[in-house]
């Protein structure tokens, strides 16, 4: 047996991995693999998302099990790392998990950071002490039947997969939020605005009314592309052949990952897929980035709507939620609609990131996972926090201002779209022209060039009858 290494002086002690001993925190659960990994990638200071983390976590759990139930695994020590799996999952150890998210292809270097700190933990909870492989064996026995080019893909997939909910959740409440407005603003009639120009009147609840739907269909397009996550390449061990599982692996472990998660898991059809591709992120990065541009266009339009108070558009007035500026004494900006669009900036940033990385495979492997990984989770996690806060402390507390709507509606010259049925498209277009030189309203001007009655004029061009279909 080997004999356990002790702790050096200085708060160290010897681990030692197939390159030979390291030095390693007498505090640490990781090992000689991490240490090695922590010297090499001093890259951003990032560490690895904590959903990530649970997830691999959540395999080697499902793992032991298995191995277990096989006959691979002595119980005792299946249970004691099923315990250090439930030790972190419940938030204990997190300061053990300390690879920068630069770091080896792969994620081996993550892989093995996880691996260790479950086999040290381990053999303290078998009675043993940190490093002692004799007892608990990070890859003899933590790593059993897995190998990092399965054991990753799966655990961006359990991560991916516990993440999206607040997405799918955040959208659907912000949809909520503006179908509700929609409902209470359905008589409020504004001037409408194609390039910025003033277009045919609208009703400012059919304007929201197209938010709402545009945030349903992204949604939708998000949860779409969840489906293929559950199809899992685990237990293709090293190339997708399953080399050193037992052929029952595979199913045997999505039915534990299942039970743990509530996930209905499946084998994907062909483990050599789920580990060479990448696609399934990106299609989950794609539909969020599609997400985003919707949230910048509507981010954008609350903040045109919001602008002023007295120089700016001023058709909704939107919740203050902090002093605007440091200089001018009482102005308000719309920080909550400027946040939601720097993060969906972020969102097309690193969706492109996670697009480029997918197309880096080769061969049986893509080894830019650990940029997927992080990306796509951090991906997630922002839009949904993003999405959540800006339905709390702006949409919801949104308000109109009927009297510069209808201002507007009354001034748009676009009205004059009404007259074209009636006195032709070149006619009603002088009536715009002079409309503009001489400042005069649509109505009066058609009153005075188009031969029209005024009660009929003022009914053509009544804002209100034209937004719905039809001729005036």
């Amino acid at each position: 047996m080997a004999r356990t290494p002790r702790p050096r002086r200085g708060g160290t002690r010897i681990e030692q991995d197939t390159m030979g001993t390291m030095e390693v925190p007498a505090a640490a659960l990781y090992g000689a693999q991490t240490a090695r990994a922590v010297e090499n990638f001093p890259i951003s200071g990032l560490r690895p998302h904590p959903a990530f983390v649970d997830a691999t976590v959540r395999v080697k759990l499902a793992a032991a099990r298995v191995n277990a139930k096989l006959g691979l695994l002595p119980r005792d020590k299946a249970r004691a790392i099923e315990a250090a799996a439930r030790e972190v999952l419940a938030g204990q150890w997190r300061d053990q998990f300390v690879v920068d998210v630069y770091q080896a292809g792969a994620g081996t270097s993550h892989h093995m950071n996880v691996n260790e700190v479950l086999a040290n933990r381990a053999c303290e909870l078998l009675g043993g002490r940190r490093g002692d492989r004799a007892l608990v064996d990070p890859n003899d026995h933590v790593n059993m039947a897995q190998s990092t080019n399965d054991v990753i893909p799966t655990a961006i997939r359990l991560a991916a997969l516990e993440l999206a909910p607040g997405v799918l959740e955040a959208v659907s409440d912000l949809a909520a939020t503006f179908e509700r407005k929609a409902g209470e603003w359905d008589g409020l009639v504004k001037s409408g605005r194609t390039h910025l120009m003033d277009a045919t009147p609208v009703r400012l609840g059919q304007e929201v009314s197209g938010w709402a739907a545009a945030l349903r269909h992204a949604g939708r397009r998000v949860a779409d592309a969840l489906p293929e996550l559950a199809a899992l390449g685990i237990g293709g061990t090293a190339v997708g052949t399953g080399l050193n599982a037992d052929r029952r692996y595979r199913a045997l472990i999505c039915k534990e990952l299942d039970r743990l998660t509530g996930v209905p898991f499946v084998p994907a059809g062909n483990t050599f897929y789920a580990m060479q591709s990448l696609a399934p992120f990106a299609a989950l990065s794609g539909a969020l980035r599609v997400l985003a541009l919707e949230l910048l266009r509507i981010g954008g339009d609350v903040r045109l709507l919001g602008s002023g108070p007295n120089t700016g558009l001023g058709e909704l007035r939107l919740p203050p939620v902090q002093p605007g500026s440091s200089i001018m004494p009482g102005k308000v900006n719309p920080s909550m609609a400027e946040m939601l669009a720097m993060v969906s900036y972020q969102a097309i940033g690193l969706d492109a990131a996670i697009a480029a990385a997918t197309s880096g495979g080769q061969l049986e492997l893509n080894v830019m996972m650990p940029l997927v990984a992080f990306d796509l989770c951090h991906l997630l996690t922002i839009l949904a926090n993003a999405v959540a806060a800006f339905d709390r402390r702006c949409a919801r507390g949104l308000e109109a201002d009927p009297e510069r709507l209808r201002h507007y509606a009354d001034r748009t010259v676009s009205l004059a779209t009404a007259l074209a049925p009636r006195l032709g498209y070149a006619a009603a277009a002088e009536i715009v022209k002079e409309s503009v030189r001489s400042g005069r309203s649509i109505v009066d001007v058609a009153v005075e060039k188009g031969g029209l009655a005024p009660s009929e004029a003022r009914r053509l061009l009544d804002p209100a009858r034209l937004t719905v279909p039809g001729r005036a």
